[in-house]
């Protein structure tokens, strides 16, 4: 992702992230939207109508000596209309809020996985990226309501803010002076202060990004049997201190400051406005004769009136201002622009695969050359292997060649055609692929095959996928056979597969799908010898009607293969059968028979037949 400079943010831009949040929930839910704007709008209603005109006309009715029936009815007809609007904001408080919050959060967070599924691979691999996807949603659902709330918090505060000074210039034009107390109190110090909660809150999302990474270690099944029987539970425990000590550092680095602005915003605030007031219409009251006691009366009642409504008005501001800030790390992952957008329109895609052509490709990662003008044809119905050592950018091609990554020069076209002018998913689908870095999810067996696809008769062809695999008799033993839920994660009953097991399913996943071209990478790393055996060698017979590209770090498994690339340094060194590379005697055959020899725990492989 760009990288940001800075963190500092325009007021304009502070005013697009509450808007782009407003609109946000308008999407999700309007009903909260309005219903927040209605709450906002009746809180400050009751204060200014208790204040400015219910108490007035009471001390106006007691100092004319008017009848108390009079008097009596006026109470039972406001406190009538008070328990109305309240009955109101304690069902949009009880039955509103709750109910539009989870539509939001589930709106929000549907919209950053969405997002986060749509981005390119690299951006996984991008620290930059993953630390604004942290702070992006951390909390999103939480920052995007508090901002409506705030947004017309703000817009019918200030609406108060009006009545109320209008109201209190009536009765004596100097009172509406103290107004600069609260401005200063909250738009200077309190700005100060949220600024330097943003800057802390920046500075610790790495080290909470470690804490959180220990907590889901220490938690996650896959990791205790390693921290059992190791130290390397002290290496997290160390990680986890070092991090909680540099954010106490950071604590500690901004307490000082952050503590001197929230004290100056309480003492503007709070203080100067609240005392000032009372004494300015008291002195005015009992010294000046300026002010009548039904003024004093209203005056002083609308002095705490108008300290809370500005306190709260001010709180919105700066509750805008720093949640704002926050919010932009929603909005600019939720813009930023795919390089490989996973729902990138395009042509359709050939019903059958004919050539797959690498020309000239190179392909950097992190200013580092992995792939180096490299050119090769594959054509449909070949089985082609990916040799080489480890670093031999064997992998690297296969995800150039799925679109997990572009080439940084050079075309990689299918028949003819590059293939970033195809549809992206319809391209994707022409491949059915296995990795070595497998991962099982948290559902049933048959789901962790079909992986979200679904066909006509689905047990029967997981079944079939699962006994090409030969996993089958081993899912067979399970509580519910296919049906039975992977990990432990949602249920105690869950099986936990060993990770040759777990590579298994992975390849019954390519299995079940009928695409013209299959892809393995490294799909028998955690087998023995003679389980990879049988998985290869219903590899090749699956593979009689399909093109098939496969890398394998054991070079017995390629001999049938109509051909082998050797890879060095993201280069091909050696091309042509496993019989032909062996009468060449370069790096593949070496490669071989010092495997050879490992299997074989011989001294020498000559006279072995090869």
């Amino acid at each position: 992702m760009k990288k940001t400079k800075g963190n500092k943010q325009k007021p304009g831009e502070t005013l697009r992230n509450n808007w782009y949040a407003v609109g946000l929930g308008l999407q999700i839910s309007k009903s909260r939207v309005i219903h927040s704007f209605f709450v906002k709008g009746l809180d400050y209603f009751e204060w200014i109508f208790f204040t400015g005109f219910f108490l007035k006309h009471i001390v106006e009715q007691l100092d004319q000596k008017q009848e108390f029936s009079g008097i009596f009815a006026y109470i039972l007809a406001c406190g009538g209309m008070f328990f109305f609007i309240n009955l109101y904001k304690r069902y949009v408080e009880n039955v509103v809020v709750p109910l539009t919050n989870t539509r939001i959060y589930h709106g929000v967070y549907k919209k950053l996985y969405e997002k986060a599924r749509n981005v390119e691979l690299r951006c996984y691999e991008d620290s930059e990226f993953y630390n604004r996807f942290t702070m992006a949603a951390d909390h999103a659902e939480e920052k995007v309501t508090a901002i409506i709330d705030s947004v017309w918090g703000v817009l019918t505060g200030a609406v108060a803010v009006v009545v109320v000074f209008y109201t209190m210039f009536e009765i004596d034009h100097y009172s509406v002076l103290f107004i600069i107390s609260p401005l200063v109190g909250n738009f200077v110090f309190g700005n100060l202060k949220n600024r330097q909660e943003f800057k802390r809150y920046q500075e610790s999302a790495v080290n909470d990004k470690v804490l959180n990474y220990v907590n889901r270690v220490m938690y996650l099944p896959d990791y205790a049997k390693e921290i059992r029987l190791s130290n390397v539970f002290r290496l997290l425990r160390r990680q986890y201190d070092e991090a909680t000590e540099r954010n106490v550092g950071l604590a500690k680095k901004y307490a000082l400051g952050v503590i001197s602005m929230d004290f100056g915003r309480l003492t503007f605030t709070f203080t100067v406005i609240f005392e000032g007031v009372l004494l300015y219409a008291i002195h005015g009251n009992l010294v000046r004769g300026a002010i009548s006691l039904a003024e004093l009366t209203v005056m002083t009642s609308l002095m705490v009136s108008a300290t809370w409504i500005l306190i709260g008005l001010f709180e919105n501001i700066m509750e805008n201002m720093k949640n704002g800030m926050f919010l932009n790390n929603l909005r600019s992952f939720l813009r930023y622009e795919e390089q490989i957008p996973e729902d990138q329109k395009g042509r359709n895609v050939p019903g059958e695969v004919e050539t797959i052509e690498f020309d000239h490709v190179t392909f950097s990662y992190q200013q580092e050359e992995t792939i180096r003008d490299l050119s090769f044809t594959i054509h449909g119905g070949e089985i082609v292997a990916l040799v080489g050592h480890n670093g031999a950018g064997k992998s690297t091609i296969i995800k150039l060649l799925l679109r997990l990554y572009d080439p940084t020069k050079g075309v990689i076209r299918l028949n003819g055609v590059d293939i970033r002018e195809y549809e992206l998913r319809q391209y994707r689908g022409l491949f059915a692929a296995a990795f070595q870095d497998c991962c099982l999810f948290g559902m049933s067996v048959k789901d962790n095959v079909l992986m979200g696809r679904h066909f006509e008769d689905e047990d029967r062809m997981v079944i079939e996928a699962l006994q090409k695999a030969g996993i089958y008799d081993r899912i067979q033993t399970l509580p519910s056979g296919i049906h039975t839920m992977m990990t432990k994660e949602f249920d105690d009953q869950g099986a936990v597969l060993s990770g040759g097991e777990s590579q298994k399913v992975a390849v019954a996943r390519a299995f079940v799908r009928k695409t013209p071209v299959r892809v393995f990478d490294e799909p028998s790393s955690a087998l023995d010898p003679i389980a990879e055996y049988e998985l290869f060698d219903s590899i090749m017979k699956d593979g009689e009607d399909h093109t098939m590209i496969f890398i394998s770090h054991r070079l017995s498994s390629v001999k049938n293969a109509h051909r082998v690339f050797m890879l060095e340094k993201g280069r091909i060194i050696e091309e042509g059968t496993h019989r032909q590379l062996m009468e060449q005697d370069g790096s593949y055959a070496e490669m071989y028979k010092k495997q050879a020899m490992n299997y074989l725990a011989v001294d020498t492989v000559e006279g072995v037949a090869l």
